[in-house]
């Protein structure tokens, strides 16, 4: 893990002042890290029936279309608003440094489907819980919330746990 964690870059002050970064660009770029991170995250589902893995917007989709690949599962995205093509369900949350909100297709889950969310950091829980809900309201059965890094001290993982859903991170800062 400690090898996984030293790909992992800080940027302080981006997007805004006071706010530290972690940039997944290096691991990523490195073939042999971004396999592990996969292996790590998909080897948790298999044979466990999941038939789709959302992504969140941006970084959560290259995560999510590797995991799903892996799975042989279907990939279903949540974007900002006005990015999606279809209709959609959209849910609005508070982040670290602001508010926003997302969408995803109204038929990107149908009811009864096993899914796993995925993204790439989990700091405040915001935006995963926002996720959680469309997932929710498409009626989806959700089987795991997974994230590659994990800001700890912001506590996030308790707003999602305290819905009930598992919570998996592969490197905790």
């Amino acid at each position: 893990m400690n090898q996984l964690k030293a790909l992992i870059r800080d940027v302080p002050d981006f997007p805004k002042p006071g706010i530290v970064f972690k940039d997944i660009t290096p691991l990523l770029g490195t073939p042999w890290a971004f396999q592990k991170v996969i292996d790590y995250m998909g080897n948790r589902y298999v044979g466990s029936g999941v038939e789709v893995v959302v992504g969140i917007e941006s970084r959560g989709f290259i995560l999510a279309s590797a995991l799903a690949y892996k799975l042989g599962a279907g990939l279903a995205i949540i974007r900002k608003p006005g990015k999606l093509p279809y209709k959609t369900v959209s849910a609005s949350y508070t982040l670290e440094y602001g508010e926003d909100s997302i969408e995803i297709h109204e038929d990107a889950v149908r009811r009864g489907t096993k899914v796993v969310l995925v993204d790439d950091v989990l700091a405040t829980g915001g935006t995963m819980s926002a996720a959680i809900d469309l997932v929710e309201k498409l009626g989806g059965d959700i089987v795991g919330v997974d994230f590659l890094i994990e800001l700890t001290f912001l506590g996030g993982r308790e707003k999602i746990t305290s819905r009930g859903y598992p919570v998996f991170s592969l490197i905790k800062f």
